[in-house]
């Protein structure tokens, strides 16, 4: 049996993982699924500070509290960005990190250096309509973007999404390589649709010859395939 730590991506929560958790829940696996500082139903803690430092400390420091060893780490989409930082402060506790459509960054890169220019103009548009400069704004037309086409899962999901700290897409991240270079590492393509936004990430595991896997849904893995999910990522934790 694993220890899974599933983190959720930008405007989401611990919410997205309720079914996947459930069935690893269920066949004998120990799996935490945290909200994130200014997400999910940590919502209220949301504030200008709040940056990716904030989100590796929430990591490291839960790793460090429940005391946690040989561990999953499964990052979804923005998430993939605190790999670095998270196996350089507690890759000792790590077995294995699983990119779900999940971004990545060089040292000293922010989130928006790996998205497209026009994609890193629109956020930057968005986030300067909405006042102050602060967030990115939640809205449920990015269920859509994202390929979530079941209209009971939007209208599920859609309220829940919350409003994304913009320092978590303009903070560079600093990291010793060495740490994540050390673990077994898998990249998870979705393909229904493929969001063009990943291509630099998706070329840049590839280049380093980590595996890549395939689940045929959205960018929502999670959220729609969440039976492909879990058996996924316990193939990667019995090392298939």
């Amino acid at each position: 049996m694993a220890d899974y730590l599933l983190v959720h991506g930008a405007m989401h929560g611990g919410w997205c993982w309720r079914t996947v958790r459930d069935l690893l829940t269920a066949r004998g696996h120990r799996v935490l699924a945290p909200s994130l500082t200014g997400q999910g139903e940590h919502r209220h803690r949301l504030s200008p500070e709040v940056g990716v430092a904030t989100h590796v400390e929430d990591l490291a420091a839960l790793l460090w509290y429940e005391d946690l060893t040989d561990v999953r780490l499964v990052l979804h989409s923005y998430a993939g960005i605190l790999a670095g930082p998270v196996a350089e402060r507690s890759g000792e506790r790590l077995a294995s990190v699983v990119f779900l459509g999940a971004f990545l960054v060089r040292p000293g890169q922010c989130l928006l250096d790996v998205e497209p220019p026009e994609v890193a103009r629109r956020y930057r548009a968005q986030v300067a309509a909405a006042g102050e400069g602060r967030y990115l704004p939640a809205d449920a037309s990015f269920l859509a973007q994202w390929g979530v086409r079941d209209p009971e899962l939007r209208a599920w999901a859609g309220p829940r999404l919350t409003d994304f700290p913009f320092r978590c897409q303009t903070d560079p991240v600093h990291f010793d390589p060495g740490p994540l270079d050390a673990l077994h590492k898998v990249w998870v393509r979705h393909t229904e649709p493929f969001l063009p936004n990943l291509r630099p990430s998706l070329d840049l595991a590839r280049s380093r010859g980590w595996k890549i896997r395939t689940i045929p849904c959205g960018h929502d893995m999670m959220l729609e395939a969440p039976e492909a999910t879990a058996r996924l990522l316990e193939d990667v934790a019995a090392g298939y």
